[in-house]
């Protein structure tokens, strides 16, 4: 997948840009607050998620204008496709849509059915909280990682926090009301199956992911350090598991563990409650890694999920990596601009420097 060109009106602090890509690397250099992450937001939003930044629609409109639009013309395996997003300010008498959204100028119900269509995998500093931060958010990126290579996996998910939430309930009125506890073993049941779902395809991705993160890891530093992950969710080796084992592991753990859940009023075991270990020469990367080292192994996660992408999907993903240079030092920077081969990148850097070490591709200053 390659995107030929991309044109915005009015997005965030862009009155106007036009600009034809490289099929390899892109580096979009210039000074802070400029809209370089503004152009790789704009490219992001055609995947048919929300802003990586976490914005609302609104917020992507230029200040004191109505409406903001942009046009991207891309290769798929397939042909040459057009997609457009178009965002207004709301129109008090509803004469106007708030969103509307193209693909080959067929109007579209929403973003989210541009999903397989465009497909990108997307670092901003924001990411590294991977690794600096809890495990929710290492829960977040597997969920977010799974679920665009296998739609149904947003079910599993939905089925099991729903089946929680009913067991915490139940968990906080069963003093007041005993006779709740009769049907305490259906929802075990039910949340063990959900969990075991959900659980499963987490550790089979992982195993999947793991040599390639691995592999980019190894290049970006050069040989000179290894990278590994691990899926942590009470079961040694979960990959090896069937499902059905997984289902019998958490069925026997919330049963062992319901008197405590009741005082506490929720559930300690689940997936909800599950980690990925990240280490570095066979520590931990949050504890002992440097900031490059950090930045290094996130940036190995998300060309990994670009690799899964691919395998899964038959389509190179467009790689956008943002602010992606600081903190690493030139042999990753040249690992990064000169090594990527067979994918497309958009690049967004401040400094001239990093422009220099580039031997292909094309460079935009803003």
């Amino acid at each position: 997948m390659r995107i030929k060109s991309i044109e915005l009106q009015n997005f965030r602090n862009i009155a106007s840009l036009s600009l034809q890509a490289a099929p390899d690397v892109n580096v979009i250099h210039g000074e802070n607050a400029q809209g370089k992450t503004n152009l790789t937001e704009a490219i992001w939003m055609f995947t048919g998620a929300k802003s990586f930044r976490g914005a609302k629609d609104r917020e992507m409109i230029r200040f004191g204008e109505d409406h903001c639009r942009t046009d991207l013309v891309f290769q798929s395996a397939l042909r040459e496709e057009t997609a457009s997003i178009e965002l207004n300010q709301p129109d008090v008498r509803g004469e106007k849509r708030a969103k509307t959204v193209c693909l080959n100028e067929v109007p579209l119900g929403s973003a989210a059915e541009l999903a397989g269509q465009f497909y990108a995998v997307v670092f901003s500093p924001a990411h590294l909280s991977l690794v600096r931060e809890g495990p929710a958010l290492r829960r977040k990126f597997l969920d977010t990682a799974i679920g665009q290579i296998m739609p149904r996996y947003g079910h599993y998910l939905h089925e099991y926090q729903r089946t929680l939430l009913q067991r915490n309930t139940l968990l906080k009125d069963a003093e007041r009301h005993p006779q709740l506890l009769e049907t305490m073993e259906i929802w075990e049941e039910n949340l063990a199956r959900a969990a075991a779902a959900v659980a499963f395809c987490r550790a089979r991705y992982v195993e999947r992911i793991r040599p390639l993160a691995a592999q980019v890891y190894e290049g970006i530093s050069s040989g000179r350090e290894q990278f590994d992950l691990h899926y942590l969710c009470g079961v040694n080796e979960p990959h090896s598991c069937t499902r059905d084992q997984l289902r019998i592991y958490y069925q026997q753990q919330l049963y062992r563990e319901r008197e405590e859940d009741m005082i506490r009023g929720a559930t300690q075991c689940g997936p909800h409650r599950d980690d990925l270990e990240l280490e570095i020469g066979g520590v931990s990367a949050r504890v002992y890694g440097s900031q490059g080292q950090q930045r290094s192994l996130v940036l190995a996660l998300k060309l990994a999920e670009a690799e899964m992408l691919h395998r899964s999907s038959g389509e190179t993903p467009i790689v956008l990596l943002d602010d992606v240079m600081s903190e690493l030092d030139q042999s990753r920077q040249d690992y990064l601009l000169n090594h990527l081969h067979g994918r497309q990148l958009f690049i967004t850097c401040c400094s001239p420097e990093t422009v220099s070490l580039m031997e292909t591709g094309r460079r935009f200053r803003v």
